[in-house]
């Protein structure tokens, strides 16, 4: 019986340690933290259909709610741009706790094995190929490793150059965020439950405030490290404009860090492959990456399934960075200049594609299953985007800076539409050059 490892306890890890136990594989997931404390201390969003295209039961009814319409603001707060999501297409919110517990405990239904408090050191090579992991309780061989240690995976950053795989997130491709869950203080129905405001304060980054019946949930996002000192000042600055945030700190008041870049150049190597944050598989605009990791893990056991020998090289397992690619990363590689762009963006100018309608309510109905760029800026009216490119134009300055942008998203949609359908290193290695060089280009 071959042997699989999975790295980490990233949600896509263990959906793919699920699956191939359910089908007769000896799989371990190896986790640094304990089982209790599995998850940051908040709710998540994600689209429940992906439970089950990963093969997970539905989650009980009275362990999770469905995602208000979020309402957005730009700095100024002048214009308001409410979503307007169909209830069929809504998301919903859980624990991040009880979506581990259920998952866990349905993986361990079907056959995986968890190691807790084990955290993972490195690969263990031989040669140029992957045989398994280090650990802080001793070394563990496996003839396949799935990497889902999350964004800065000592696995991946362990791997030698030979293996192809580039593990850094880069400039402006790493949010830091900061959440905590306050008393809400106040009564009454709150007009806005769910804001969310670029560039408050004139910083770049996002920030939002929840307002739930008994709690005010906050989340402050910035490109750059921020401390808490920074995170208690935005907090009060909220407080100014948003009454229901009291200032009983109930839970959360951590800081963790998100990738928002495009995905990985090359998610596989000889006895390797990455999935979840490990491979940058968010939506680089709102960051979530639940629903696309248990994508992910479904086409990873297709692919792991298929290769009937067990070699788990490049070759066999390069199949799962096509299909990935196809479904989902080529959509979140264009979509990720889209998010350069704001990064180059001044207040005044974020205010101004608010208030001329450049952007709408329409753009704001983004999702873990959007990843058309022309049905994304479109709004599915062709002259949409019209409007949009008349608005830009009308700002000599603002078009300027556009311009790049185009030319970014021309070459990387350009490029990723060029991968190779099948494994060839030759074919490979250029692809992968031309990729990197795509989103590397400066706007």
């Amino acid at each position: 019986m071959k042997k699989i490892v999975v790295a980490g306890g990233g949600h896509g890890g263990i959906a793919a340690a699920s699956l191939l136990a359910r089908a007769g594989y000896d799989v371990t997931v190896y986790e640094k933290n304990a089982e209790e404390n599995m998850g940051y201390d908040w709710t998540d969003i994600f689209a429940p259909g992906a439970l089950k295209t990963a093969g997970f039961p539905p989650v009980p009814e009275e362990k999770y709610t469905y995602k208000d319409n979020m309402t957005f603001y730009g700095p100024g707060f002048r214009t308001a741009l409410r979503q307007d999501i169909p209830a069929d297409k809504l998301e919903i919110k859980m624990e991040r706790r009880d979506i581990y517990a259920h998952i866990i405990s349905a993986a361990r239904t079907n056959g995986a094995k968890f190691e807790f408090n084990c955290g993972v050191l490195g690969p263990m090579m031989l040669g140029n190929r992957v045989v398994g992991i280090k650990t802080e309780n001793g070394e563990v061989y496996a003839d396949l490793v799935i990497d889902a240690c999350g964004i800065d995976s000592p696995v991946k950053k362990g791997l030698p150059a030979v293996c192809g795989v580039n593990g850094e997130t880069g400039k402006n491709n790493r949010f830091y965020v900061y959440r905590a869950f306050y008393n809400r203080t106040g009564e009454g129905e709150v007009k806005d439950k769910y804001k969310v405001c670029l560039f408050s304060e004139g910083k770049l980054g996002i920030g939002w405030i929840a307002t739930e019946e008994e709690y005010t949930d906050v989340l402050i996002g910035r490109f750059e490290p921020f401390d808490l000192e920074e995170a208690k000042r935005t907090t009060d600055y909220y407080r100014e404009s948003n009454p229901s945030i009291g200032t009983e700190l109930k839970r959360g008041g951590s800081f963790v860090s998100i990738p928002v870049r495009q995905p990985l150049s090359r998610l596989v190597c000889d006895g390797y492959a990455a999935i979840g944050d490990s491979a940058y598989m968010t939506v680089p605009i709102i960051g979530s990456g639940i629903a696309n990791s248990f994508k992910a893990a479904k086409m990873l056991f297709n692919v792991i399934k298929k290769d009937s020998g067990g070699a788990y090289s490049q070759d066999t397992l390069w199949d799962y960075q096509v299909k990935y690619y196809k479904e989902l990363g080529a959509g979140f590689a264009v979509l990720a200049c889209v998010k350069e762009a704001l990064t180059v963006l001044t207040p005044d100018e974020a205010d101004y594609l608010f208030d001329s309608g450049v952007i709408n309510a329409k753009d704001m109905s983004i999702d873990a299953d959007s990843t058309d760029i022309m049905k994304i800026v479109s709004g599915n009216e062709p002259n949409d985007i019209k409007k949009k490119v008349t608005g830009v134009v009308k700002d000599s300055v603002l078009f300027k800076k556009m311009l790049p942008v185009g030319k970014k998203i021309t070459a990387v949609a350009s490029v990723t539409a060029a991968m190779p359908k099948r494994y060839s290193k030759t074919a490979v290695d250029k692809w992968v050059s031309a990729y990197e060089k795509a989103i590397s280009m400066k706007i």
